[in-house]
């Protein structure tokens, strides 16, 4: 089995850089699952009805979450709507939903789990991300599946490096985002588990994690209060995992793609 996570989502740049890769990636690759981080994808916070169809329609099967994630009250029904193939953290406080749903693919049904750091810039109230973890896992023990696919979304390397040894042996893979910025440690760990601290993003290149670097420069030297603005000239790039996994559920191997569009 053959599944591909995405990296953040930024806004249009990263609607059309997917657009532009996805289709022929997935046939290379013969890709059973395509997951898609997609807290930013609406103009950088949270996703809308519209542009979630737009990416089911290019060939994405299952959306994971953010700090972002309910922004957007439209999307709020979806999330707590176990046909709908998007979720929120599992772990953060007021967000719909349970934070992990199942989907069916052609070789077997798959959990999605997402969890949230202790810290995704602004504070966020959240629970315990090991002790929701366990509690998920429980609960889904004895429910048969092909897979396990936990996102990680925070900010601190030390936990996102963590939990993925926390969880080896235990779920198919776990894959970090949140910094848009791809780190080069993908790997299976002892047990067989996949992991990357951070998958990066999709979106313009010569940017701020997708935002203009001229708008965090006037704040950070200036002291300037603005707005952050969305970056949407090219290059753009292209940032996820392929993750092949085994009969057993655990994972064979990881593989970091970047893709860059002139």
């Amino acid at each position: 089995m053959n599944i591909l996570y995405i990296g953040d989502i930024m806004g249009q740049p990263g609607i059309d850089t997917v657009q532009a890769i996805l289709p022929e990636l997935r046939h290379a690759h013969n890709i059973d699952l395509v997951i898609a981080q997609a807290e930013n994808v609406t103009e950088g916070k949270g996703m809308s009805l519209d542009d979630m169809k737009k990416l089911q329609d290019i060939g994405v099967d299952f959306f994971t979450g953010g700090n972002h994630t309910p922004e957007l009250d439209e999307l709020r029904p979806s999330l707590e709507d176990e046909s709908q193939p998007v979720i929120g953290p599992a772990n953060m406080t007021n967000c719909p939903g349970d934070g992990w749903k199942y989907i069916a693919t052609s070789s077997g049904r798959v959990l999605v789990i997402s969890l949230l750091g202790q810290t995704v810039g602004r504070p966020v109230e959240s629970k315990n991300s090991l002790a929701t973890i366990d509690r998920i896992l429980e609960d889904n023990r004895n429910i048969a599946r092909s897979a396990t696919i936990v996102n990680f979304h925070g900010d601190f390397s030390s936990e996102k490096r963590v939990v993925g040894y926390y969880l080896d042996g235990r779920v198919t893979a776990v894959v970090g985002d949140h910094w848009h910025v791809p780190t080069a440690d993908a790997m299976v760990l002892p047990k067989g588990t996949a992991h990357i601290t951070d998958v990066g993003m999709c979106g313009s290149l010569h940017s701020s994690l997708g935002v203009k670097t001229e708008i965090i420069i006037s704040r950070w030297r200036n002291g300037q209060v603005n707005r952050n603005q969305l970056e949407i000239s090219k290059p753009y790039q292209f940032n996820a995992v392929l993750i092949m996994v085994g009969q057993n559920g655990l994972a064979q191997s990881i593989e970091h793609i970047q893709q860059i569009i002139d």
